[in-house]
């Protein structure tokens, strides 16, 4: 490799504090034999097998890569498998009939085995030259917006957003190779960036979203030359496309660390460009209660392999936002309540889009599990029945449970609605009789005032 490529990977990779460079390039990589590492051919997916040994065989250098490495060196069962190889994208298709071409940013290979798909990337090369090369394109902010940039291994390698996601396994001789003190990092349980963390942040913003991700996943600590310039950084965010920052927010929440990962967004100032109308309202004293409660709930259902919507994510996430907007519409506008919501749902959802994107699908069930949070209080005559047929009303009743356990007072709505989806006929025309009386929930009749008497002189 020529001297002036090595002088510019030593200096890329070069780290902000005391800590030594990883990796340079005139030393190589770090390679972990077989019996140094715990990572079995066993645990790997067979369909990722079948990928690293065709394009071995195809004289083509091809290593399992990212998180599937790190997971399997943490003990972990990985859900995708990564492939990086020196093949291009072009050569990858030719070679796997049940594979497609995507991508414009990175252009990759998704081979297709039934629902499961294994990522295949070539080696990427180095950014250094992107004024001068056409197939990358970098904007005003540091951010890159095409990379077709092939290189070598230990190119690919120093691009890589963590030094625990550029572990590489050759499924050949059964070795780790570690470019970037990965397993130090990986022992210390410590999350670092490679390369200069205000260059990458600026190169992909997301990063920053990345690293609390991580963070909260694996239950490791974020490095503070990773950690110190996300504070003033933040703001790179608005640049991000809302479609992809939405796609972002459940990565984030539906993973099954919810409610850390929250900690981690709020520690770090990554909340409020997620939701900048509910982070408004939690620093004028709105609680977020009900957020963490229903992340708690999300983090619980996960990990009994339940189902979870997004749009009850979104309607937890933005209730601190509505919540302000809907007393301020009641107290300006005197609609009545139900009216009053409704116009404060839209002006949420309106101000939110600005920042991450909501789908219809995922929208206008959040609305309605806002708007009968007004509707199961209105219970009387057939009402409550019908609202039972509501194809909204488990997700709806979840929702004010939620709300109850986080402290908000709702007059006991959540204890009458769970005794009444399980009553019988006679107990549920019990229960909604007994809501005329004194203390029973509801409007009390209102006496009619006597008929004036009329004359007969």
């Amino acid at each position: 490799m020529p001297k002036r490529l090595l002088n510019r990977l030593q200096d890329w990779v070069g780290r902000i504090g005391g800590r030594s460079q990883s990796a340079s390039a005139n030393q190589g990589p770090r390679i972990i034999p077989r019996d140094e590492h715990t990572i079995s051919r066993q645990h790997i997916s067979e369909s990722a097998k079948k990928v690293l040994h065709r394009l071995n065989r195809s004289g083509h250098d091809a290593y399992l890569v990212g998180g599937g490495v790190r997971d399997l060196l943490l003990g972990g069962k990985p859900k995708d498998f990564d492939i990086a190889t020196s093949a291009t994208p072009e050569e990858v298709h030719e070679l796997f009939r049940n594979s497609r071409l995507i991508g414009r940013r990175f252009r990759l290979v998704h081979v297709l085995f039934g629902k499961e798909v294994i990522e295949v990337t070539t080696f990427r090369g180095m950014p250094s030259n992107a004024d001068a090369d056409p197939h990358m394109d970098v904007n005003e902010q540091g951010r890159l917006l095409r990379d077709n940039v092939y290189g070598t291994q230990e190119e690919d390698a120093l691009r890589r957003d963590f030094t625990v996601n550029a572990l590489y396994y050759d499924i050949r001789d059964f070795t780790v190779h570690d470019y970037a003190n990965g397993l130090e990092d990986l022992h210390h349980r410590e999350l670092r960036l490679i390369g200069d963390p205000v260059v990458r942040y600026q190169e992909d913003p997301v990063r920053m979203l990345r690293a609390a991700r991580f963070a909260a996943k694996l239950d490791f600590s974020i490095a503070p030359d990773t950690a110190t310039p996300i504070r003033d950084l933040t703001h790179l965010l608005e640049d991000i496309p809302a479609a992809r920052l939405f796609e972002e927010v459940l990565k984030l929440f539906a993973a099954g660390q919810g409610e850390r990962t929250y900690e981690i967004l709020t520690q770090y100032d990554l909340f409020a460009p997620l939701f900048p109308e509910t982070a408004k309202a939690l620093a004028e004293g709105e609680s977020d209660a009900v957020i963490r409660q229903a992340l708690a709930n999300t983090d619980r259902r996960i990990a009994q392999s339940k189902p979870i919507t997004p749009y009850f994510l979104y309607a937890a996430l933005l209730w601190p936002a509505l919540r302000v907007r809907w007393l301020r519409e009641e107290e300006e506008s005197d609609q009545p309540a139900y009216q009053a919501l409704q116009q404060a749902a839209g002006d949420t959802v309106q101000e939110q889009v600005g920042a991450t994107s909501i789908p219809r699908r995922f929208s206008t069930p959040m609305r309605e599990i806002w708007e009968l949070q007004v509707r199961l209080g209105k219970r009387g005559g057939r009402k409550a029945d019908r609202l039972l047929e509501h194809p909204r009303f488990r997700a709806a009743y979840d929702f004010l449970l939620v709300r109850e356990h986080a402290g908000e007072d709702t007059q006991g709505l959540g204890a009458w609605w769970t005794e009444y989806q399980d009553a019988d006929e006679d107990r549920r025309r019990a229960m909604i009789k007994e809501l005329g009386q004194p203390g029973g929930g509801g409007k009390r009749k209102r006496k009619r005032k006597p008929k004036p008497k009329t004359s007969t002189s």
